[in-house]
């Protein structure tokens, strides 16, 4: 599968537009990551358990968006933009989305 955020792929041009695929995840941290991010909020610098854990979650979101795209019979997604929120304290969620597309042959 593949996926890109440029509307097209260069050298492949679409057949046929599939619709909007979507992937989520909401990821909360845990108390061994607040206890980090206190102390690091303290001196400054990288919270590298942060870091890890939002870069897993994209990795979950982009996973179950391209299933989406399988699901519908796409040879790639375009277009694709990632968005975030947070749902309560202490939680968030990241959503990817894009088009769905069928590829010439």
């Amino acid at each position: 599968m593949i996926f890109t955020t440029t509307e097209s792929i260069a050298g492949k041009p679409t057949s046929e537009v599939l619709g909007v695929v979507t992937g989520s995840v909401v990821q909360s941290k845990h108390i061994g990551r607040d206890i980090m991010a206190g102390f690091k909020s303290i001196v400054g610098g990288e919270i590298r358990g942060y870091t890890e854990m939002l870069s897993e979650a994209r990795d979950v979101a982009i996973q179950r968006m391209v299933e989406s795209a399988q699901n519908k019979g796409a040879d790639a997604v375009v277009g694709i933009r990632f968005t975030t929120s947070a749902i309560m304290d202490g939680s968030s969620e990241i959503m990817v989305f894009g088009t769905a597309v069928k590829l010439s042959q």
